[in-house]
C-alpha cells in the first residue's frame, strides 16, 4: 500500500502515506511545504490540501468491508482555518465497531452515504483546515427496484 506515494497525484503534491495499521482502519498522511505545492502567498494550496483527504475514507471502508460492497468518494466540503505552513498532518481512522455499524446498516437497507471529518494539523498541533468527505456506500446485489 506504501506504494501509493509514487501515484502521480500523491508524487506531484508531496503527500506521503507514513503509517497503515494491520487492519487497514488507519492511515496516518503528511505533506511538506515545497516550492512546487505552495501558493503565490507562500502557504500550501488548497487543492494539496484537500489531496491529502480524498482516499481513505474510501480505502478504509472498501478493504474492511470487502468485495460484497462499493464504496466511492461522493463530495467533500473544505474550511481553512488558519495558513497551512511547514509539515501537515492528517490521521484517518474508523474503529472497527464503527465499521461493524456501518456493515449492518448498508446490510439492513442496502445503501447510504457517510460524512467523516478529517482535520489537517500544522506541527504545532493546530487545526488549519477541516475536510468533510462524504462516502457512498452500498451492497453490489443491492435491488434498485426494491428501495
Amino acid at each position: 500500500m506504501k506504494l501509493i506515494n509514487w501515484w502521480p497525484p500523491m508524487l506531484g503534491t508531496g503527500i506521503s502515506l507514513k503509517y497503515i495499521s494491520k487492519d487497514f482502519s488507519r492511515f496516518d498522511v503528511i505533506m511538506k511545504l515545497r516550492w512546487y505545492n505552495k501558493n503565490l502567498v507562500g502557504i500550501h494550496y488548497g487543492g494539496s490540501l484537500y489531496s491529502m483527504c480524498d482516499p481513505w475514507y474510501m480505502f478504509i471502508l472498501t478493504a474492511n468491508l470487502g468485495k460484497k460492497y462499493i464504496v466511492m468518494d461522493k463530495s467533500a466540503a473544505i474550511r481553512y482555518k488558519k495558513p497551512g505552513k511547514g509539515t501537515v498532518k492528517c490521521t484517518f481512522q474508523l474503529s472497527q465497531e464503527r465499521i461493524s455499524e456501518i456493515r449492518k446498516e448498508i446490510n439492513e437497507i442496502g445503501k447510504n452515504e457517510y460524512t467523516f471529518l478529517c482535520e489537517i494539523l500544522n506541527s504545532d498541533g493546530e487545526v488549519i483546515c477541516e475536510v468533510d468527505k462524504t462516502v457512498y456506500v452500498r451492497k453490489k446485489d443491492f435491488d434498485w427496484d426494491v428501495n
